[in-house]
């Protein structure tokens, strides 16, 4: 099935924008994701303090509708979006809502020296949070306007099943995301700034992780264990 483009205007009116996005951050937090390291706590206060001054996370969504399905494939607002995962997860589900997430382009010009190796890993860790939050505060501010009792997500390149090629098509659902919120992508589809994520969010019924069908035994941001039948399951199924 070939792909449709949405006028310029009418992608540009469907995309909400957040760029006021409360976070905080404190030292006990970063220092937790840091298992509490000795000697790093200074470092991070200092970092943290820059960061207030600096970092403006940022998101973007747009309300998009599923217009049609094939075995490994779903249509969204005349995009069309190759996974079978996906086209499984949204079955029973007609609305969606594509988004971006970043830590944001202002963090970004923080600079700390390029011996540091611990300061540069735990600015880092912190743009990481930065982005996580942005992106949960998203996901409840979707679910509270929409009135949805559970989101689920996935994103290209975070399953073998839908690819970071797939970062182009789920772009174009939002339109102009570099000029609304600062986030672009590359030749080779990578999001800068680094410290961005993208997606699909859906209504579920039973939370959904991408880390269901991921094997890779070792993994910091595992969210929940790897289910061999679940696999085998979504490898059988095609579209009905």
């Amino acid at each position: 099935m070939g792909r449709f483009q949405r006028p310029a205007k009418e992608v540009a009116d469907a995309m909400e924008i957040l760029d006021q996005i409360p976070v905080s951050l404190d030292v006990a937090q970063v220092m937790a994701r840091l298992r509490n390291l000795k000697g790093l706590e200074d470092c991070v206060a200092e970092l943290l303090g820059r960061v207030r001054q600096t970092a403006r996370p940022k998101a973007a969504y747009a309300t998009c509708y599923v217009e049609a399905k094939g075995p490994d494939w779903v249509v969204v607002d005349g995009v069309q979006l190759s996974s079978q995962v996906l086209r499984v997860n949204l079955d029973p589900v007609r609305r969606v809502f594509p988004y971006v997430a970043t830590c944001g382009t202002e963090v970004d010009t923080i600079q700390v020296a390029p011996d540091d190796v611990m300061a540069q890993y735990c600015l880092d860790l912190i743009k990481r949070m930065l982005v996580s939050a942005a992106r949960v505060y998203l996901e409840a501010q979707v679910a509270r306007r929409f009135g949805l009792d559970q989101l689920s997500r996935m994103g290209p390149g975070s399953l073998e099943d839908w690819p970071i090629t797939q970062q182009q098509p789920l772009f174009s659902l939002l339109g102009d995301v570099e000029g609304a919120i600062g986030v672009r992508l590359t030749e080779s589809f990578l999001m800068v700034p680094l410290k961005s994520v993208s997606g699909l969010f859906f209504p579920t019924e039973t939370k959904w992780e991408n880390c269901q069908l991921c094997p890779r035994p070792v993994c910091e941001g595992r969210r929940a264990p790897y289910e061999a039948t679940l696999a085998e399951d979504y490898s059988r199924r095609t579209a009905t």
